[in-house]
């Protein structure tokens, strides 16, 4: 039984998978198993997955149709056997000594999960994130991961037994936060949680252009309604889910798949929120917010937002050129 099993959801990679492949090929610590699960990718990625296999034991490749993250991932769930997991996109990349640093960290405090800081990188910038929970008590970094905590996987090394003894899964009707859902359900039981204050991975925003935290479809909708409606009974305060909350609404406002009055109605539990200000410092937020109070001129806030965020896109594009 390996130390650490990582699993790896494989899509339309060809273009970084080798960058990923190798950082983790390349970790300082050697016990793990690669497990790259190709979901039904139409370009090389799944060759390339079969030829590092070929080269190094510890990777294993399953292929399936195309599917989804969710589905990637639960195949992935179900041929590791390591006593600790953490997963990996195809599009990111790791610093040589995380899973050396993490699993020592896990050890040394018998933890269940660790979390790490995190690099973001966009459009060739570099930023540090710090990841730290207000408390390690699993109620208190639960919130966390609704509110100002990444809740992904990939920062987070995880006891496998955490998970297998209750049965967890990714939902396979979601298109995104299923991150969130599996963490934070994690997080209902008392787990012994630990947090490390380094930066060991690196998130990249800009190189996948088939990411689905980019893109506004119905389904991102609808995942994130389910996301609420499924933990908002379950949570001890609702307000906890207000961020959340605010999320939707824009998403729904920035995708255009509804109206003005949709967009008012949706939550209108956190409609004063918007109208104090408190969320208008993204374009989004501003524009959702001329929504919810003048829900008849949806169709023009949205031009004017549009014609706003080209306006920035290309003044980026420029600064980008000229200052590299």
């Amino acid at each position: 039984m390996p130390a650490i099993s990582i699993i790896c959801p494989v899509y339309q990679a060809e273009a970084y998978l080798d960058r990923c492949v190798k950082s983790i090929i390349g970790q300082t610590f050697t016990d793990f198993e690669l497990v790259l699960v190709d979901d039904g990718s139409r370009d090389r990625s799944g060759e390339m997955c079969d030829e590092y296999a070929r080269v190094d034991s510890r990777i294993k490749v399953y292929h399936k149709p195309n599917g989804g993250l969710c589905s990637a991932r639960n195949m992935g769930l179900d041929h590791i056997s390591g006593e600790y997991s953490v997963h990996v996109d195809p599009d990111d990349w790791l610093e040589p000594d995380m899973l050396e640093e993490l699993y020592k960290k896990a050890k040394e405090e018998d933890a269940d999960m660790v979390i790490c800081d995190i690099y973001i990188n966009r459009y060739g910038r570099q930023y540090y994130s710090k990841q730290e929970p207000e408390a390690l008590d699993s109620q208190t970094v639960m919130n966390g991961f609704f509110h100002d905590l990444h809740s992904a996987c990939w920062n987070k090394l995880v006891r496998r037994s955490c998970y297998t003894s209750r049965g967890l899964r990714f939902p396979d009707n979601l298109v995104i936060w299923e991150d969130m859902y599996f963490n934070a359900s994690l997080c209902m039981e008392n787990l012994k949680i630990v947090y490390l204050n380094k930066a060991f991975y690196h998130y990249d925003c800009s190189s996948n252009p088939n990411s689905l935290v980019r893109t506004c479809r119905p389904e991102t909708v609808e995942s994130q309604k389910w996301i609420i409606s499924h933990f908002e009974p379950i949570v001890t305060d609702p307000s906890i889910l207000d961020n959340l909350k605010l999320g939707t609404k824009e998403r729904l406002f920035y995708s255009g798949f509804s109206d003005g009055k949709g967009v008012h109605d949706l939550y209108p539990e956190v409609n004063g929120i918007f109208l104090s200000g408190k969320r208008s410092a993204s374009i989004v937020g501003r524009w959702t917010a001329c929504t919810v109070r003048y829900p008849s001129l949806y169709t023009v806030f949205r031009r004017m937002m549009s014609a706003e965020e080209s306006a920035r896109s290309f003044a980026g594009k420029v600064k980008r050129f000229l200052v590299g």
